[in-house]
């Protein structure tokens, strides 16, 4: 998968949103205002960062060469995933589902309904 289909897969997502908050180059992908993905439209080789949960960000680095702390985040939970090659489709696409769900389900329940998501199941 390279950017621009990661880019597509992630503004696929339920109420997902896009825009550019920094700069004219720093994509930020958005679920109810808050960003699941983020990265540089014009520089494919910096990679794309995702939020995950701090034991298996810390896993995926230590398993993968392309997954390194998060640039310019959180280091504890947030990743950076380089568009290198070395991971299969599937495999991003499930990063960037864990991501999203993590976002989506930190959202508080006004701003789930103001985003158009169904309330967190109990």
């Amino acid at each position: 998968m390279n950017r621009d289909e990661l880019i597509e897969y992630c503004a696929s997502k339920p109420r997902a949103t896009r825009d550019f908050p920094f700069d004219d180059r720093t994509l930020t992908i958005r679920v109810g205002g808050k960003i699941f993905a983020l990265l540089d439209v014009r520089d494919e080789s910096s990679g794309v960062n995702l939020k995950c949960e701090p034991e298996l960000a810390q896993d995926l680095r230590e398993s993968y060469a392309a997954i390194k702390p998060g640039y310019h985040m959180n280091k504890e939970h947030w990743i950076t995933v380089a568009f290198d090659g070395s991971l299969d489709d599937a495999f991003l696409r499930e990063l960037v589902d864990r991501s999203y769900e993590l976002v989506a389900d930190s959202l508080t329940r006004a701003a789930r309904e103001q985003a158009g998501l169904p309330p967190k199941a109990r």
